[in-house]
């Protein structure tokens, strides 16, 4: 393989750069068109258990600070793919095969790990925290007009989308340490109860205030601990 010189490799850097950028540029120009519909799916599951209910625009500009964001939100999970095989069509040819074998995983588990915990918040988590609050707040004890924000409701369901995306990481960043040698397997069986109450701990910061949406959240990430036991060497 030829070697490359320091301004080549400055050169081919910046070359990556710029198509990452302008590839998110377009991205985030078809995201305004598709925003609409994103925020109709995003809205799903809330009018599926709360069928004649109504969402409340708050200010003049909601509608175009929601179509930004949304945009933004497509075209930041559209490009990071598309970045993390830049990366790693520039730093590859410097790698030895072992190396290759061992961050290839990371390429591909830690963006289906987090598509997976999306959908779990989607799918499982939402109808039911949703339906809680809705009939929640319609046996309150005093008349009540329920309108949500727009923009919260959004923002709510974004983070929350996060939130169990970066959670279902959990066995990969376990895996990788013991693959290290950092964290044995012997070692994580032991450290068992004290990862239980990590979890359960970081359940209810991370999720709303309520019993519900933290259970769903703690029970997966106990699993996926027991899982990546598992897959960890002795």
């Amino acid at each position: 393989m030829k070697k490359m010189t320091l301004m080549e490799h400055f050169s081919e850097l910046r070359h990556r750069i710029l198509f990452a950028v302008g590839f998110f540029i377009i991205v985030f120009c078809g995201g305004w068109f598709i925003a609409p519909y994103i925020q109709e799916f995003l809205t799903a599951p809330l009018l599926a258990v709360w069928g004649d209910g109504q969402l409340l625009y708050t200010g003049l500009t909601d509608g175009l600070m929601i179509q930004l964001s949304l945009a933004l939100l497509v075209a930041l999970m559209l490009t990071v793919p598309v970045v993390l095989w830049q990366i790693w069509a520039f730093i590859s040819p410097g790698l030895h095969q072992n190396e290759r074998r061992f961050i290839i995983p990371i390429f591909v588990l830690s963006p289906l790990l987090f598509l997976v915990g999306a959908a779990f918040a989607f799918y499982v988590l939402f109808p039911v925290v949703f339906g809680f609050f809705i009939e929640l707040n319609e046996s309150a004890p005093v008349p009540a007009l329920i309108m949500p924000a727009v923009r919260d409701y959004i923002g709510f369901s974004i983070r929350l989308l996060k939130v169990f995306g970066i959670a279902f990481q959990l066995p990969l960043v376990l895996v990788l340490l013991n693959r290290v040698g950092i964290l044995g397997r012997e070692r994580a069986v032991k450290m068992r109860r004290y990862a239980i109450v990590i979890i359960v701990i970081a359940a209810a910061i991370l999720t709303p205030p309520d019993v519900v949406s933290q259970i769903l959240l703690a029970l997966p990430m106990w699993g996926l601990f027991e899982l990546s036991i598992l897959f960890m060497r002795k």
